[in-house]
């Protein structure tokens, strides 16, 4: 079997993903490091192929998305090393099938561009793609592929850091939703003032970008490592995909594959 090697570079993690005909046969997750060596990327890309049983041969591409430029000299050269190919960096030149109509459309990272073409080319018709990273973006993707409209707004780590680390006595928590709103105790008080805040955060906004879009019956699709925990608590998001950017990721390759 065959494998395209999808690497999602974001300001807190890098997601590694084997992908076989757009769907996840593996996923492999590290901190993202602006320190680490090529040969220490290395280590890594090769531990992430030995777990699945998956020899450098196998692997036919390798495609970076990547919003961290610091790290990609280390990475595209611990790529060349290990597995002995040149990847695909998608940026400037690289055929989406999404066009973009912001003010200044290079100021999008790839990160949002692999999410919103994931979304567009598996669903066919406009789109919300919600992706809870460090910051959570709301993206919107029309029926005719024109992504032209986005919201931006601190991620729920952010949010719950900022509450602990502008306080004096306030500890550190777990991202979790409490049973209850109601909190008896200084911890699930926190939690329930993040996790239901955000909740209701995610709610109003979805709600009136489609007010202004006009766009009532848009697909609101999440992804991202906490969506999980907002999308099972709401009705405003349609589906969970944590493997989009991997499946954007794989669409733009074949789509400049030749």
């Amino acid at each position: 079997m065959q494998y395209l090697l999808t690497m999602d570079v974001g300001n807190t993690h890098i997601k590694m993903q084997l992908m076989n005909d757009a769907k996840a046969y593996g996923t492999f997750r590290l901190t993202t490091k602006t320190t680490r060596t090529s040969d220490e990327y290395g280590i890594c890309i090769r531990e992430f192929l030995n777990t699945y049983g998956v020899k450098k041969e196998e692997i036919i591409d390798i495609v970076i998305s990547s919003v961290v430029p610091k790290i990609m000299y280390s990475l595209t050269s611990a790529v060349r090393k290990y597995v002995g190919k040149d990847p695909m960096i998608i940026g400037p030149g690289i055929k989406t099938g999404i066009s973009v109509r912001t003010d200044n459309p290079r100021e999008v990272g790839s990160d949002r561009i692999v999410d919103v073409a994931a979304a567009y080319y598996t669903y066919h018709r406009s789109c919300i793609v919600v992706d809870f990273g460090t910051a959570t973006t709301y993206d919107y993707v029309s029926k005719d592929g024109v992504f032209e409209h986005t919201v931006i707004s601190p991620g729920i780590q952010i949010s719950a850091h900022a509450l602990t680390s502008q306080t004096a006595k306030l500890p550190e928590i777990e991202i979790a939703k409490p049973a209850s709103i109601l909190g008896k105790n200084t911890i699930h008080g926190m939690q329930a003032g993040v996790v239901y805040g955000y909740i209701g955060q995610v709610e109003y906004i979805i709600r009136q970008m489609k007010k202004e879009l006009h766009d009532e019956d848009c697909l609101v699709i999440a992804t991202g490592g906490l969506g999980k925990i907002i999308a099972n608590e709401t009705s405003s998001i349609d589906i969970y995909e944590p493997d989009l950017a991997g499946k954007g990721i794989s669409i733009i390759y074949q789509k400049n594959k030749g």
